[in-house]
């Protein structure tokens, strides 16, 4: 019985990533045209974009290698296994015993590097500039990513994302220090790893600021589609780490489906909580200039090892 509760919770892991991705970029892009007094679009825009895309043909460039052809595939399925990771609706899965919190950043950084390598297949100069600066970007927000995680696991003592949610979620309501400095750097190397503003604008059409854009600009059809679905995976992703780091409440544990019924709807509540800060946050920031980006990951980093060292020097 046991088994067959784990393997729904993990398939209704996966359904819910698949559906909600694109659920929550929407809900982001509308709540930024809200607040910048502007014609929202639909909620449902992107699961529009996506069929749209899905119907049409794709175009591949005549000297285009097979990277450039298994990059949208690949990309996909790293976003959604990193999504099957995380507890978004429950702590038993089967598949977070496979791969802990630093297998789960060594996932996204295949990601990263899979599409740097695709961008620079074709040749053309902005995919090459989008590919130095997304290795640039990863190259400094990994390490930050992994001392935030490295302190979260301190608390439970264990890299296991399961672990740290139901370690975490039965600890008293109280403000960590180690978890506060933690947050802070979690939250700027989300901005920096999803594109959003202030280190990259997702809706610019600029070829000498855009980061994520320039890499796909050779994409078209079904390709483009699996990296757009993808994109929205990987900020869906990070938010779900985010809440199971810091907002663990909610989150059903091993053999409790009434638990895991309810914890759909408190799921969808803090993502859109989560969507409207994100639309705060960017409505009120300005883009930096790309020299700028080093400085802002590496204050992240310092944040992410001031929480751990209060942890180990304090106790906190």
């Amino acid at each position: 019985m046991s088994a067959v509760y784990a393997t729904v919770s993990q398939v209704l892991a996966i359904v819910a990533a698949l559906l909600l991705a694109p659920l929550l970029t929407g809900w982001v892009n509308m709540c930024r045209a809200w607040l910048q007094n502007r014609s929202a679009p639909s909620l449902l825009q992107p699961y529009r974009m996506l069929h749209k895309l899905f119907a049409k043909e794709s175009v591949v460039a005549e000297h285009a290698s097979p990277i450039f052809r298994a990059a949208p595939y690949i990309v996909f399925g790293c976003m959604l296994v990193a999504c099957a990771i995380v507890p978004t609706l429950s702590t038993d899965l089967p598949m977070s015993t496979a791969a802990d919190a630093i297998a789960l950043v060594g996932l996204l950084a295949l990601a990263r590097v899979f599409v740097s390598l695709a961008a620079m297949d074709v040749g053309t100069a902005f995919g090459t500039l989008g590919a130095r600066r997304e290795m640039l970007v990863g190259f400094l927000a990994e390490p930050a990513l992994l001392m935030v995680l490295f302190s979260a696991s301190l608390i439970s003592q264990s890299t296991s994302l399961t672990t740290m949610v139901e370690s975490l979620a039965h600890r008293e309501l109280a403000i960590h220090p180690v978890l506060a400095f933690a947050g802070v750097a979690f939250t700027m190397v989300s901005l920096a790893e999803n594109a959003r503003v202030p280190v990259d604008n997702p809706a610019t059409h600029l070829e000498l600021t855009m980061i994520h854009e320039a890499l796909i600009l050779e994409y078209s059809g079904r390709h483009l589609a699996l990296v757009e679905w993808a994109a929205s995976l990987k900020l869906f992703a990070y938010s779900c780490i985010g809440l199971a780091l810091f907002f663990p409440w909610g989150i059903a544990e091993a053999q409790a489906p009434i638990e895991l019924v309810l914890a759909l709807p408190a799921l969808v509540a803090k993502l859109a909580i989560g969507g409207l800060s994100l639309a705060v946050l960017e409505t009120a920031s300005a883009k930096m200039r790309i020299f700028r980006v080093p400085e802002f990951l590496a204050t992240a980093f310092l944040l992410a090892v001031i929480g751990l060292l209060v942890h180990i020097l304090l106790g906190a």
